[in-house]
């Protein structure tokens, strides 16, 4: 074991990564701009076009690029940490092994697919002292942050009830979870798990109370074989043109004519983008038609809390919007807030005053406002000084998976779930 808290001091934290896609690379911009906190040692994919680029980037030698995470762990790198950026199915293994080597961690949300397996990795943190952040970016937007100290500052009397509402966007919700890696829940998670475990983190961390009650309701509606137009394909570019022009699911208008989702999408150095994605048209998942690929996570969802505290909090999910923002609603003893990721408006009820703080700047601001660089820089410190608090430590992320995956049994079953002391 590398008793990476003796050692680190204010040294740059040595980072491993495990996982070299989308989130891996937001996150690793925190050491090109702060090379002296934060340095890659070694990278894991198994793509080897992800590995590559990626490891060239930062310098990574070829000793240090691993295709697999066990070839990885068989070896006694140096380390203070690692970042695990895999998929959900391949968080619980890849973070165990790093906790039995005594590396702290940096963990892409969710923890892993089953409430067991998360409280095993948070125990097993526990155990042997390491730190394990779960990268709940939302705590670090200064939007976010802007209500919890309005919050706790008390100026507006005590919480009564707290609304929120996610538009994931019509684009990102057939991208990933109709024709993209989130479409089964066995396969990663419902999509209440995989994409807003955010939400319902942030509905506690605001509350400030562990959850007493839940429920939930919500289905898979729209995206299934029985409400495919009539003479539509298996493909969007087998559609007749009469019903592929008019349909707002179109793989073809969202990859070919907006260009939208297409990041995501590796090029090979002797191939084009447009080749890339005609060939996944014609062949891969992307280019099925909604109706007919072989999804099952609800496609729209409602949460209902009532925590220990007395607060009543409820939570939607809304996939069939052109919106992609946050709406939250807090209302107080003294007074409420309302926004929508861009303006937080503040209304105080004896004074009959409204205050309002505009954050339109940072919603258009890349990296999540900032928010992902905060993050690192939070486990940067947390790896560096003991004795500095984690603002997503895995015992507080704990509790929203407890809630989220109550949450679900409650949508299966018609159960309201009630956890005991």
């Amino acid at each position: 074991m590398y008793d990476s808290y003796s050692q680190a001091g204010n040294r740059a934290i040595k980072v491993a990564v495990i996982g070299a896609g989308n989130r891996a690379r937001k996150y690793l911009e925190y050491a090109i701009m702060h090379p002296d906190e934060l340095a890659i040692v070694a990278i894991v994919d198994p793509v080897e076009i992800r590995l590559n680029q990626l490891s060239d980037k930062f310098a990574i030698p070829a000793e240090y690029r691993f295709s697999n995470y066990y070839d990885f762990f068989a070896t006694d790198i140096e380390l203070d940490a690692v970042m695990i950026c895999t998929p959900e199915d391949k968080h619980f293994e890849p973070t165990m092994m790093a906790i039995d080597k005594g590396y702290n961690i940096l963990l892409e949300k969710p923890i892993a697919q089953t409430l067991q397996e998360c409280e095993a990795i948070a125990q097993g943190a526990k155990e042997k002292n390491l730190v394990v952040g779960v990268c709940h970016v939302l705590r670090f937007h200064p939007y976010f942050i802007k209500i919890k100290e309005i919050i706790d500052s008390g100026e507006l009397g005590e919480v009564i009830s707290f609304n929120h509402t996610a538009d994931i966007n019509l684009d990102r919700v057939t991208h990933g979870f109709v024709r993209g890696s989130w479409n089964r829940a066995e396969k990663t998670n419902p999509m209440l798990i995989s994409k807003c475990s955010h939400d319902v983190d942030l509905a506690l961390w605001m509350v400030g109370s562990k959850c007493k009650k839940v429920s939930s309701f919500g289905s898979l509606r729209w995206f299934k074989a029985e409400n495919a137009p009539k003479g539509s394909a298996d493909r969007c570019i087998h559609c007749p043109d009469h019903i592929e022009s008019k349909c707002p699911y179109s793989a073809i208008d969202l990859y070919k004519v907006r260009h939208d989702w297409v990041a995501n999408f590796d090029v090979p150095e002797d191939s084009t983008l447009d080749k890339v994605l005609d060939r996944e048209l014609a062949q891969g998942p992307y280019g099925r038609c909604v109706y007919r690929c072989d999804n099952n996570v609800a496609d729209h969802q409602m949460v209902n809390i009532e925590t220990e505290n007395e607060v009543t909090a409820s939570f939607t999910i809304n996939a069939f919007t052109l919106n992609d923002c946050r709406f939250t609603q807090v209302n107080l003893t003294h007074g409420e807030i309302t926004g929508d990721e861009q303006k937080l408006t503040v209304r105080r009820f004896r004074e009959r005053t409204t205050e309002v703080y505009d954050f339109s700047h940072v919603a258009h601001m890349p990296f999540h406002g900032g928010s992902d660089l905060r993050l690192v820089a939070d486990f940067v410190e947390a790896v560096r000084n003991r004795n500095h608090k984690l603002r997503t430590d895995i015992q507080d992320s704990l509790e929203s998976h407890r809630v989220c995956y109550a949450a679900e049994e409650s949508r299966l079953t018609g159960k309201t779930i009630i956890f005991k002391d």
